[in-house]
């Protein structure tokens, strides 16, 4: 089958890679029907309006200089970046003289009040497996069967001697990939850092992956994509269309939603996270596996806690924090611009993001504005309280991104983007470049359009 001579697609899911790629084939004449399980498009982006016309992120958010694709569509679709405010000091909640109340709980910046010496030999080792991935290629790496067998928490285990680095070591890999050290291979951790930009630029604010946000909020993007593939006459988005199943034969492919409705297309683009990928049925031979026994959903749930106003600035802090115990193990400063609301955002990560999500609701507010309090005794009683639970979110399975386990690289790995006859994979899990960030996502969509314009079978 040529994908060159495609007329039409059906697209499976409304996040930002579906729309990416939906758009980009419309936009080459192509008649393209966006099927999204949700009663939203945005996937993994979701905004929040916290006061009248201020949104802020309750899913994915942040962006860097090295975002390209992601800065071209910002410009393409009228919409414009604002910097992540990091002025002031921060708090840490590490235990000993680094606890609440101790002594050495506020620092200047964001360097947390453990043995320097610890930290630095950490991210010396990171550093060194992090060069010697091969970010195309993951499966490729030297050493790859071993690195891919062992989990980070057992390389931890083997490799961490200083109790602040094993203090440190699961908070860090929470922040950056929303994962328990157990849950990945050292291969996935690795590439995954790689793939960011590196160890410094993932974890940076000025100059780094978390130097801005979008004004307005993330899903800007994908309701504007939308708004843009409706308004082309070769475009539609259908919301509450479960994708069920896929059948191909020699003529064209058929989706199937689960309230029985069938949209037969030339060509098919499967824009899901992995665990959603594999479960559908596609037919009649099966696909490559998209995720293995080991693929676990990105452990992340996040706390939005809105205030009349950024009051901790008054007060010389950032609204950055770093905590060893939950439910919170790192705050940031969310407040739209303006000042129009403050917004403290709580990331719940890892183990402690399953702990949290089995609480009922007002055990999760009592214990994320208890904490809150402690890091930030100035804080009055919140305005407003909004918990993303993107854990049990049954169509995301997870949040940044599906973690790889032991294994999952060199069995998924090599299959990763290769279609399947007319189905062809797209999200950022498919992306080596920017893998689980809205970058890779953007990018992942227009390799897909190429490889259907270029006929790739």
């Amino acid at each position: 089958m040529s994908g060159g001579g495609a007329r039409s697609a059906v697209v499976v899911g409304a996040g930002l890679a579906g729309l990416t790629a939906a758009e980009g084939l419309a936009a080459r004449g192509l008649d393209v029907t966006v099927l999204e399980a949700r009663e939203r498009v945005g996937g993994r982006t979701r905004g929040i309006e916290v006061a009248p016309g201020a949104w802020v992120d309750a899913g994915a958010a942040y962006l860097g200089a090295r975002h390209t694709e992601l800065l071209d569509l910002i410009k393409e679709l009228d919409l414009h970046t604002a910097p992540t405010t990091m002025l002031g000091a921060s708090r840490f909640a590490l235990g000993g003289d680094g606890g609440a109340d101790g002594e050495h709980a506020t620092r200047d910046g964001r360097f947390p009040p453990l043995n320097a010496v610890a930290l630095g030999e950490l991210f010396d080792h990171l550093a060194e497996l992090t060069a010697a991935v091969r970010p195309e290629a993951p499966w490729l790496t030297p050493d790859a069967a071993r690195l891919d067998t062992l989990t980070a928490a057992e390389w931890a285990e083997r490799t961490l001697t200083h109790p602040d680095a094993r203090l440190f070591f699961p908070l860090f890999l929470g922040e950056m990939m929303a994962a328990d050290p157990a849950d990945v291979s050292v291969l996935h951790m690795a590439f995954y850092l790689r793939s960011g930009g590196g160890l410094r630029y993932l974890n940076a604010f000025e100059g780094g992956a978390q130097q801005d946000r979008i004004a307005g909020g993330a899903h800007l993007l994908c309701e504007r994509l939308a708004a843009r593939l409706a308004g082309r006459h070769h475009g539609a988005v259908r919301l509450g269309e479960a994708v069920r199943a896929l059948t191909q034969d020699a003529d064209g492919v058929t989706a199937h939603t689960e309230g029985g409705a069938a949209y037969r297309a030339d060509v098919a683009v499967v824009a899901l996270p992995p665990l959603l990928a594999d479960a559908l049925d596609v037919g009649p031979e099966p696909p490559a596996r998209r995720a293995g026994e080991r693929t676990g959903r990105g452990c992340a749930v996040k706390v939005n806690l809105v205030y009349p106003s950024p009051v901790w600035r008054e007060h010389g802090l950032s609204g950055w924090s770093v905590n060893a115990e939950g439910p919170l193990l790192s705050t940031v400063d969310d407040s739209p611009a303006g000042a129009t609301a403050g917004v403290l955002t709580g990331f719940v990560t890892g183990a402690e993001a399953h702990r949290y999500a089995a609480l009922g609701p007002r055990e999760q507010r009592e214990a994320a504005v208890a904490q809150a309090a402690r890091l930030f005794p100035m804080l009055p009683e919140p305005v407003g309280f909004h918990v993303t639970d993107w854990v049990n979110e049954p169509y995301s399975k997870g949040c940044y991104a599906a973690l790889f386990g032991p294994g999952d690289w060199l069995r998924l790995g090599p299959a990763l983007t290769a279609p399947h006859g007319r189905v062809h994979w797209a999200g950022t899990e498919t992306s080596t470049e920017f893998f689980g960030l809205l970058e890779g996502a953007i990018r992942s969509g227009h390799r897909v359009v190429a490889e259907i314009l270029d006929g790739a079978a």
